[in-house]
C-alpha cells in the first residue's frame, strides 16, 4: 500500500526498490515485514553513527522538548555552540548555515562572487569546476555539476561557468585565470566514483589561486567529518582552502548543511546578502553537535581509517578479480570499479541482506556508518563477493 501510494501522490523523481523500511539500530535496518539489512549506503553517508544512535536519540529528544525552531530573526545558543565547534577544529573563521549540501555550494559560490566584486574586481565572475564533480542540483549548483544527463533540461544554467580535468595539472592551469572568482572541487569525489585527488593536484590548485587572486571552495558534503579517517578530507593533502561545505553526515540524518569561510571571506558579508529560514536551527544544531563530537574524537578518527583498511583488504582478498578494475577511496569512502555495470547488482546484494549504492555506472559505493566493525565488513564482502560470483 505504501509503494502504491507513492506513486500516486509523490512526484516520480526517485527509483526506488520495493522496500518499505520502518525502523533501524546501528548498523542494520529493518523492512515493514521484518527483514535485517547491513546498512553499507548509511543514508549516502549521512548516518555517520549508525541508526537511532542513543545519545544522538538523547539530545534531539532533549531539544525537542524545549525548542525547535524561531527563525535567524532570533539568537539561539546550540548554532553558535556548533559553530565554535568547527572553526576550532578547522582552518575557518566563520561559518554560514544552511540545510543540504546543494545550499552550502550555492552559499559557497555567492559568497565567492560578493568578494570579488568587494575588492573591486568586477569582471573576475567565473567559476571553475571539474569533470566528475558533483555538487548538487539546484540551479547554481547544477552548472558546476558537469553531467549531460543532470543538465539536459534545465539549461540555460547559471552562466560563467568552465570545467577542467580532474586531477590533470595542465587542464587546471588552462581553466584558472584571471576572469576566475572561484575554484570547487570535491577532494574525494563521490558521485563520480570515489576518486580521490591527488596531492600534486590540490597543490597547483591551490597555487594557481592565490597567483590569480581566486577563491578555491572545498566541496566536502559527502567526503568530509570523519568519512576519510580524517575529520577534513583536506588534511590528508597538506592543502587548505578559503571557503569549505559540509553537510550529509553533520546532523545525523536531519538536514543541515555548512560554509566554513576565512575571515577575508566573511568580512565582505553583509546582513541580506544570503538567508534560510530553517537554517542552523536548534534543534538541527544540537543533533549536530553530537554527531561533530563523536566523528571528531582521535580514537573515532583512527577507528576510521583501521576499519578502512580491513575493508579494502577483504575486498582485494575475496572479490573474483576477473570483475573488478580498481578498488579506491579513503577510510570509509570506497568505491569498486566492476567490469560490469552495478545496477543489477545492488539489488541482487540488498536480497542477501546487504545494502549498497553506485556511483556511476560501474563503481560500487561502500560508505557505511563509521561505527562498523570488523564482523559487518565480512559480513558485506563476503556478500558482494558471492554477487559478484554470479553476476
Amino acid at each position: 500500500m505504501i509503494i502504491q501510494n507513492e506513486k500516486q501522490f509523490i512526484a516520480p523523481t526517485y527509483t526506488r526498490p520495493d522496500i518499505v523500511f520502518s525502523h533501524g539500530s546501528g548498523v542494520y535496518l529493518y523492512d515493514t515485514d521484518g527483514k535485517q539489512y547491513l546498512d553499507f549506503c548509511a543514508g549516502i553517508a549521512v548516518n555517520a553513527l549508525g541508526h537511532s544512535d542513543p545519545d544522538w536519540v538523547a539530545a534531539v529528544s532533549e531539544q525537542a522538548g524545549l525548542l525547535t525552531h524561531v527563525s535567524n530573526l532570533y539568537h539561539t545558543a546550540p548554532a553558535v555552540e556548533l559553530a565554535e565547534r568547527l572553526v576550532t577544529a578547522s582552518f575557518a573563521d566563520k561559518v554560514y548555515f544552511a540545510n543540504s549540501g546543494a545550499e552550502s555550494n550555492e552559499g559557497a559560490i555567492k559568497f565567492a562572487r560578493k568578494y570579488q566584486r568587494m575588492h573591486g574586481r568586477e569582471g573576475k565572475t567565473t567559476i571553475v569546476s571539474f569533470s566528475g564533480a558533483f555538487h548538487g542540483r539546484t540551479m547554481g549548483a547544477l552548472a558546476v555539476t558537469p553531467r549531460e544527463k543532470y543538465q539536459a533540461y534545465f539549461r540555460p544554467l547559471m552562466p560563467d561557468v568552465r570545467v577542467g580535468e580532474f586531477n590533470d595539472l595542465e587542464s587546471a592551469e588552462n581553466v584558472i585565470t584571471s576572469d576566475t572568482a572561484a575554484v570547487i572541487v570535491e577532494p574525494v569525489q563521490g558521485e563520480g566514483g570515489i576518486r580521490p585527488a591527488t596531492q600534486a593536484f590540490l597543490q597547483r590548485v591551490r597555487e594557481l589561486c592565490d597567483l590569480h587572486d581566486v577563491l578555491l571552495i572545498f566541496d566536502e558534503v559527502q567526503c568530509g567529518l570523519g568519512r576519510t579517517g580524517y575529520l577534513f578530507a583536506h588534511e590528508a593533502f597538506g592543502v587548505a582552502p578559503d571557503l569549505l561545505t559540509l553537510a550529509k553526515p553533520l546532523a545525523g540524518g536531519l538536514p543541515i548543511g555548512a560554509v566554513l569561510m576565512t575571515d577575508a571571506v566573511a568580512a565582505t558579508i553583509q546582513p541580506g546578502d544570503h538567508a534560510s529560514t530553517f537554517a542552523g536551527g536548534p534543534l538541527v544544531a544540537r543533533a549536530a553537535q553530537v554527531v561533530f563530537d563523536r566523528v571528531s574524537d582521535p580514537a573515532m578518527l583512527a577507528h576510521i581509517r583501521d576499519m578502512g583498511e580491513h575493508l579494502h583488504e577483504q575486498l582485494e582478498g575475496k572479490l573474483p578479480q576477473d570483475k573488478v578494475v580498481e578498488i579506491r577511496g579513503m577510510g570509509l569512502m570506497i568505491g569498486v570499479e566492476l567490469t560490469v555495470p552495478v545496477a543489477p547488482l545492488v539489488p541482487q546484494m540488498a536480497e542477501q541482506g546487504l545494502l549498497t549504492v553506485g556511483a556511476g555506472e560501474k563503481v560500487l559505493r561502500l560508505v557505511p556508518p563509521l561505527i562498523i566493525d570488523k564482523d559487518d565488513v565480512e559480513q558485506a564482502t563476503d556478500i558482494i563477493a558471492s554477487v559478484l560470483e554470479a553476476a
